[in-house]
């Protein structure tokens, strides 16, 4: 069997005790760290501290083993029971969504256990979930690289005046350009997207007037942990709002019901 296992939000408690109980009768577990990481990082205190609760030692993920030798936990399925832990909720990804098709394919018995995630946790802020519109991922660009197809996805948002809820760019462990030419894979430092980033980037490709520097925006940081930081504002203000530690999210905000504004007036600057 292979368990696909939630971790929710926050830290190694946020396990519901279905994940705990799955988690402990499998003899391989290996956490995801490519799309989402727990507030509490990746150091090897951090793992510590998961192990400890789940009385299991935890294999990392990475992005490249994700992405290229999957295969390789699903054939430890087929014969043993395998637990795939996942920040969040196990399909707030499209990753994940592949890992249970590639495994339903190989014959492998596929249980996922669910916990919160972005998705609905980002309903803290006041803004009613069922009036959002599709969620977007916005990159970071770089000199030859200003990919922007998220904008229209706003303007679609805005027209029908819904909230965009914007995911922002995680990197870890990812290969540099240069070390890819050469053959031999260099590693960039992990670099997580700021609000303030995110809102530079919007503005920067800004067009069809869908949203401006004074468009109310809610600038979300470490969404479900105790030090979680949620700031209400125009983009002009956000852009000079310390939201301290990764990780950070964006909402542009769309037409607004009265008790979503009377929520709002608790979190403006």
């Amino acid at each position: 069997m292979l368990y696909i296992v939630g971790l929710g939000l926050g830290d190694e408690r946020d396990i519901t005790v279905r994940g705990l109980d799955a988690v402990r009768s499998c003899s391989k577990i290996y956490m995801e760290a490519y799309t989402s990481l727990l507030s509490l990082g990746l150091d090897p205190a951090a793992l510590a501290n998961l192990e400890k609760l789940y009385g299991k030692e935890i294999t990392v993920a990475d992005r490249e083993m994700v992405e290229e030798r999957v295969d390789q936990v699903l054939l430890e399925a087929a014969d043993a029971d395998v637990a795939f832990l996942v920040v969040g909720d196990p399909f707030g990804a499209t990753t994940h969504t592949d890992l249970v098709v590639r495994a339903k394919k190989m014959g492998v018995q596929v249980k996922v256990i669910h916990n919160a995630s972005v998705m609905n946790a980002i309903g803290v802020c006041g803004l009613q979930l069922y009036r959002y519109g599709e969620t977007i991922s916005i990159p970071f660009f770089t000199e030859e690289w200003r990919p922007d197809s998220f904008y229209k996805k706003i303007v679609n948002n805005s027209q029908l005046g819904l909230h965009t809820l914007c995911l922002l760019d995680i990197r870890v462990k990812e290969p540099t350009w240069e070390s890819l030419a050469r053959g031999k894979k260099v590693y960039e430092p992990p670099r997580f997207m700021t609000v303030n980033t995110a809102i530079s980037q919007l503005l920067e490709v800004e067009e069809e007037r869908a949203y401006g520097k004074d468009t109310l925006c809610i600038g979300v940081a470490r969404l479900g942990s105790d030090d979680q930081k949620i700031v209400a504002g125009s983009m002009e203000k956000l852009l000079d709002v310390d939201f301290g530690p990764p990780l950070h999210c964006l909402i542009i905000v769309g037409e607004t019901h009265p008790l979503e504004e009377e929520m709002l007036e608790f979190y403006k600057m």
